[in-house]
Formats: C-alpha cells, sequence, structure tokens
C-alpha cells in the first residue's frame, strides 16, 4: 500500500504564499490569510473525499432488463458504455407528465455540455429521460447542444432501479456512475445527498455540487441566496 505524503501544515502554506491584493488593509489580509488556510484544508478533503470513492469495494451488479432509444435508434444498457470502460448517467427530469424540463437539470446540462466533448475522452456520458427520445431531441437542438447523448427510458426499468422515480410517479434527478470490468457491468457508486442529509437552511445538494454555477456563486458576496433559481428563458 501506498503510503501517503506527509502534507505541510495549511498554516505554512500559507505563509508561505504571501499573497496580497492592493491597497488592502492589515484587516482584511488578517482575514484572507485565515479563509486561505480553511480553502487549502477544504481542498485536501475534497482529494480525501475521492480517494474514498475510488477506493470502494465492486457495486451491484447490473442485470435489469433496461431498454433505451438514442438519436441514433435503440440500445441496451452494455451499448451505453461504447467502447469506455466507465460510464456516467444523469437521470433527467423531463419525464411524459411535464410540458418543458426541470430548469435546474437544465441548467446543469448546460453547463455539462461545454465539457462533454472533453469528458467524453475518457468516460461515456448518458443523459436518461423518460420522455420519447423525438421530444428529448427537440429540446437538444432548442438549446443548442451539440456533445450531450440523450436517451429514452423505454420502458422505465432503469429510472424506476436507479431512484429516479418516486413514488408518486414524479421524476427525481440522479447521478449514478457505472463500470465494465471483467465482462461485468457493476454500479461504482451513486448520489446519495438528499432531503433526508440535507442542513438547515439549505437546498439538498451533493459534494462536490455537479451544477458550475454554485460553485461560481458561492464566491460572491451574494452567494447562491435561497430565493432564486435558474429558468429555463430569461427575458430578452
Amino acid at each position: 500500500m501506498t503510503q501517503a505524503p506527509t502534507l505541510v501544515p495549511a498554516a505554512e502554506l500559507v505563509k508561505r504564499n504571501g499573497a496580497s491584493q492592493i491597497n488592502e488593509s492589515p484587516e482584511y489580509r488578517r482575514a484572507r490569510d485565515e479563509l486561505l488556510r480553511e480553502e487549502i484544508e477544504l481542498r485536501r478533503h475534497i482529494e480525501r473525499v475521492a480517494e474514498l470513492r475510488r477506493a470502494l469495494p465492486p457495486g451491484g451488479e447490473v442485470i435489469g432488463d433496461y431498454r433505451f432509444e438514442g438519436e441514433h435508434g435503440p440500445t441496451d444498457f452494455a451499448g451505453l458504455f461504447g467502447d469506455k470502460q466507465t460510464l456516467v448517467v444523469y437521470s433527467y427530469m423531463f419525464g411524459p407528465q411535464r410540458e418543458r424540463p426541470c430548469p435546474m437539470c437544465t441548467s446543469m446540462l448546460s453547463a455539462w455540455e461545454g465539457e462533454a466533448n472533453d469528458m467524453q475522452q475518457r468516460i461515456a456520458l448518458a443523459v436518461i429521460a423518460r420522455s420519447p427520445i423525438e421530444r428529448l431531441v427537440a429540446f437538444k437542438r432548442e438549446r443548442h447542444w451539440r456533445y450531450l447523448k440523450l436517451y429514452s427510458d423505454l420502458n422505465g426499468n432503469f429510472s424506476r432501479d436507479y431512484h429516479a422515480i418516486a413514488d408518486d410517479g414524479s421524476d427525481i434527478p440522479e447521478i449514478n456512475v457505472f463500470t465494465r470490468r471483467d465482462g461485468k457491468i457493476r454500479l461504482f457508486w451513486s448520489g446519495e445527498m438528499g432531503t433526508a442529509t440535507a442542513d438547515p437552511g439549505q437546498d439538498p445538494r451533493g459534494a462536490p455540487d455537479p451544477m458550475p454555477i454554485w460553485t461560481v456563486l458561492d464566491l460572491t458576496p451574494e452567494g447562491r441566496g435561497t430565493n432564486w433559481y435558474p429558468k429555463l428563458e430569461y427575458p430578452a
């Protein structure tokens, strides 16, 4: 087993960094250095969580009757992998009961669209919803998405088995990661943070948050707020 490297204390790294900003006050620098120390610790914790995720034992084997319709025709679950060994699936809240898709899902996927071509150099990426493929493709064209691969869950089995349908039949957003190793497809990781794990005053969300918009807004004094969410359209 590889021994973890000895890390320099975060406070020492802050001293070595020696950053300063033009016209800053001593009070600002003291507070900023303390924040920098916490940012270093956060980066390290994010990496520790990623290491724990990568070290997960094999998950449950995928054996269900899953059928999909993509832009180029029908496929089974294995077909979603293409030539890759890892598959990331996002369950899109765009079921047949919806006139329009979920704005929050759409905001996140619009951000992923900009990275999808890069991500798909290393992994397969599939967006699965319960609406007919014609409806999904029409919306994809409306949003000018080029690289995201959308699939219709034809029999709903995948959405039911992998927690994308609520008890009342409505949609639930979900991220699942699957692997194909030694001839078997298994679940690697699934997002399990939701309402039951939310902290007081916060929306349910994972960590790290897969929506880049919140990461950017968290850098601002206004933050992400509690009374604003993305929309599908905005006034011109």
